[in-house]
C-alpha cells in the first residue's frame, strides 16, 4: 500500500508550504471508472497562500494525460488534464454566508488538521473529468449484422414466422 500524504492544513499555509509531486494513476482508485488503463502518473503541486483578506488558501495544481473511453465510438481518447484551482481554507461550514455558499467563482475547503492531499488531488481531478467524453469527430460502432433497418435488432423467429406463410 502507498503512503499518503498528510497535511496539517491551517500550519501549512502558516508556514508558506509547498508541495510538488507525481502520482500514478493506480493510487486513484475512485478515477478508474473513467479510465481505460491506469498506466501513467499526474504531477501535481500545492502552495499554500493568503487572498486579498489575508484569508488562508491552498493553490492546487495539476497536469497529465489520461486515456478515458469515447462514449459515441467505445475507444478510447486522449484527454490532457490541466487544472488549478485556488481552495479558500474555512474553519466551518456554517460560518459561510448565504451569497458565498451561492457564489461559483470560490471553492472552499474545511480546514483539517489531517487533510489526505492524495484524496484532495482525486477529488478534484474526478471533477475535472467531462460527463461523457467524446472524440471531436468519430463515427460510432456498425450495427451488428443482425439488425434490421433502423440498428434494431431482428429476432430470427421472425423470419420464421415469414417462411412459414409461404408454401414450398
Amino acid at each position: 500500500m502507498s503512503q499518503q500524504i498528510v497535511i496539517d492544513s491551517l500550519a501549512f499555509v502558516q508556514e508558506g508550504g509547498s508541495l510538488t509531486g507525481e502520482l500514478a494513476l493506480a493510487r486513484l482508485p475512485r478515477t478508474h471508472d473513467w479510465l481505460v488503463d491506469t498506466d501513467g502518473s499526474v504531477s501535481y503541486r500545492v502552495e499554500a497562500s493568503r487572498g486579498e483578506r489575508g484569508q488562508p488558501q491552498l493553490q492546487l495544481s495539476v497536469d497529465g494525460t489520461l486515456a478515458l473511453r469515447c462514449q459515441r465510438c467505445l475507444e478510447p481518447m486522449v484527454f490532457p488534464l490541466h487544472f488549478c484551482n485556488t481552495l479558500e481554507l474555512i474553519a466551518d461550514e456554517a460560518d459561510l454566508t448565504q451569497e458565498e455558499l451561492e457564489d461559483d467563482s470560490r471553492d472552499y475547503l474545511q480546514a483539517q488538521k489531517e487533510l489526505d492531499v492524495v484524496a484532495l488531488i482525486e477529488d478534484e481531478i474526478i471533477l475535472a473529468l467531462p460527463f461523457a467524453p467524446r472524440h471531436d469527430s468519430c463515427t460510432p460502432p456498425a450495427p451488428s449484422p443482425d439488425a434490421g433497418p433502423g440498428g434494431e435488432k431482428v429476432s430470427p423467429f421472425a423470419a420464421l414466422a415469414a417462411l412459414k406463410g409461404k408454401p414450398s
